[in-house]
């Protein structure tokens, strides 16, 4: 009989470890998720900017002053806003100009979660183009470092199939990773990355999303604090887990380890 509770006891303590373990990946899934469809959006808002400029300047003849005068007002309008600095949105131009069709970087496949398979897989976030997937830091990066659309590819397809936070992606190009992998890769099936990456981690840190998504005034420094707990749960993902302090801009970005 003794055996019999025993035996039981251990059943039901395994069955809610499996409870517990699925719980957190679909957690961990949901945030990603998120994460990344703010993200879509932050980079869509960035490159309508940058064509904005570009547009204005080319029809009503506005030259690069425009720039440091939006800059200044937007400053003056959003003050709760860092992401829009003059440097910035010089970014936001360059990243119109390197993509200004967008539809030609499509992922060539449907994104999926290398998950297990009882946790939900979602859907692709931004079918129409693989632009809108990758962070604005590693844009900057690669849109500095290349001139060459199609090398910029490669490393956006690579960091997805890989999880390659910032860091690691200026390695791998520093490296020129490309140049021995080559430029094309094939059967390339297009991942949202897993909750467990740097990528994944990093995004949720983003200081630009975090920046993007500030709340107007008045904003009580506690709700700033209990908001930004709710949003990154950093112990979700481990005691480790990569700490970001926005100081703008993208390479004014400081990691500290906890």
């Amino acid at each position: 009989m003794a055996d019999k509770r025993a035996n039981s006891k251990a059943v039901a303590k395994t069955g809610f470890s499996a409870l517990v373990a699925e719980v957190k990946g679909r957690i961990q899934t949901a945030q990603t998720r998120a994460v990344l469809a703010v993200n879509a959006e932050l980079v869509r808002l960035y490159w309508d900017i940058g064509q904005i400029i570009h547009e204005r300047q080319r029809h009503e003849g506005w030259g690069a002053g425009v720039i440091p005068r939006l800059a200044r007002e937007l400053q003056n309008k959003l003050s709760e806003l860092k992401g829009f600095s003059e440097r910035n949105i010089k970014r936001m131009q360059a990243f119109y100009r390197a993509y200004p069709n967008p539809g030609a970087i499509a992922p060539q496949a449907v994104a999926q979660f290398p998950a297990a398979p009882k946790v939900p897989q979602p859907v692709a976030l931004s079918p129409d183009s693989l632009l809108w997937s990758i962070p604005w830091g590693h844009h900057a990066l690669l849109i500095e470092k290349f001139d060459e659309t199609g090398v910029r590819r490669w490393y956006m397809e690579q960091t997805l199939i890989n999880g390659w936070s910032r860091n690691v992606l200026g390695l791998m190009v520093d490296a020129h990773a490309h140049l021995r992998h080559g430029k094309a890769v094939a059967n390339f099936h297009q991942r949202l990355p897993a909750p467990q990456s740097d990528l994944a981690r990093q995004t949720l840190k983003d200081p630009y999303i975090f920046d993007f998504l500030t709340l107007a005034e008045p904003f009580q420094e506690r709700e700033a604090q209990t908001r930004q707990a709710m949003m990154f749960q950093p112990s979700i993902f481990g005691d480790n887990a990569t700490q970001y302090r926005f100081c703008d801009p993208v390479d004014s970005v400081e990691l500290t380890r906890a």
